[in-house]
């Protein structure tokens, strides 16, 4: 399965809708925030995805949670944007929250600066932003042979 992992989008709805179009099979899509309102004009267009996602700093009037967990295809994936966590200043306490949840999967935005990285059976990915200058976002594929991450800079 696919997965497209979108954060900071920022108003960019046509960098956000081209990131959907881009990744036809990802039947699940997650928005990390600071782009809630980007991400409700954008359902209408595509019934067929199910979308999910956490508020950020600047989603000032979201109901949304700030984080959340789904289990797919038997991995755990934790998500959140990531300023409650402080993590422009370092990933220490999102990755012992990620271990606490016990997730295999570990998604968070805010810094804009995209990163995948690999620590002691966690996989964790920033897919950077869909608003500025240097636009990307990320794809996870879950299969039985494992966890494949991606940046996809567009």
């Amino acid at each position: 399965m696919r997965i497209l992992v979108t954060s900071d989008s920022h108003g960019n709805t046509h960098n956000l809708r081209r990131a959907i179009m881009s990744q036809p099979s990802a039947s699940l899509i997650v928005h990390l925030g600071d782009g809630e309102q980007d991400v409700q004009d954008l359902i209408p267009e595509f019934p067929e995805r199910q979308f999910i996602g956490v508020r950020g700093n600047n989603d000032w009037s979201s109901t949304l949670p700030l984080e959340g967990e789904i289990t797919v295809e038997q991995v755990k994936i934790f998500y959140t944007h990531g300023h409650k966590y402080n993590v422009k200043y370092g990933l220490y306490d999102f990755i012992c929250e990620a271990r606490r949840r016990h997730a295999h999967v570990a998604l968070f935005g805010h810094t804009h600066t995209p990163c995948i990285d690999y620590d002691d059976d966690l996989y964790l990915m920033n897919p950077g932003a869909l608003s500025g200058w240097d636009c990307s976002y990320g794809t996870l594929d879950l299969s039985p042979q494992g966890i494949v991450s991606n940046i996809i800079t567009i």
